[in-house]
């Protein structure tokens, strides 16, 4: 007597149902597939930006570790407030990274007549209600404490034609009324000068290094 032929049973898994592919199925795969790729850029992307202000953060501590102390030695001598002598350095070097602090040593984009020790370079200044691009001659030094003790002794003695344009600054004793005294001298042609330099002591907390002195 014959055996009967076992039939083979058609095969049934996730894409293939009773012999027939299930294309529907293959859809939700290729897009769980996807979103699974994307999710794992998502986090690429996520841990980059963490480096990356892992970095500034970093950088920016030490930049003010580098600056406190000839501004604090400074304002032992003279006066002047730590916190803005570093607020200032930092707003308008842009954390030492600009190129004329992190080459030439020029922290607060003190200007300069003389040809000897100087280098033309370009910058943003406001006038009439706009931001303008000038080219102008910088002072070079050979430091950052050259640059800060530089910068205090202008506190100190103002300018040939204002010997007390900056005695607001020298005579305020807190952080507040020096950038006040600093917007009303006409130090920087910023209208919005003073507040930002409060915004940066606030949020880094450079204000201790006034009694850390």
């Amino acid at each position: 007597m014959a055996r009967r032929r076992k039939k083979r049973s058609k095969t049934t898994n996730f894409l293939f149902k009773r012999g027939q592919f299930r294309w529907l199925n293959l859809l939700v795969l290729i897009l769980a597939i996807s979103l699974v790729g994307y999710g794992i850029g998502q986090l690429h992307q996520l841990r980059e930006r963490q480096q990356i202000v892992s970095k500034q953060s970093d950088a920016k501590k030490l930049f003010i570790k580098q600056i406190a102390p000839e501004s604090q030695k400074m304002m032992k001598e003279h006066n002047v407030l730590a916190s803005i002598t570093m607020a200032q350095a930092i707003l308008e070097s842009d954390w030492g990274s600009s190129t004329l602090a992190a080459k030439y040593y020029n922290l607060f984009g003190v200007k300069s007549s003389s040809l000897t020790n100087s280098q033309v370079l370009s910058t943003k200044e406001y006038e009439n209600g706009s931001w303008i691009v000038i080219h102008g001659r910088f002072q070079v030094y050979t430091s950052w404490a050259a640059s800060i003790d530089a910068h205090t002794m202008l506190m100190v003695n103002g300018t040939t034609d204002d010997q007390d344009k900056y005695a607001g600054v020298i005579k305020a004793t807190n952080y507040k009324d020096a950038a006040q005294a600093l917007q009303e001298a006409g130090y920087a042609t910023d209208p919005d000068y003073a507040a930002k330099l409060i915004q940066v002591i606030q949020t880094y907390h450079l204000d201790k290094y006034d009694q850390n002195g």
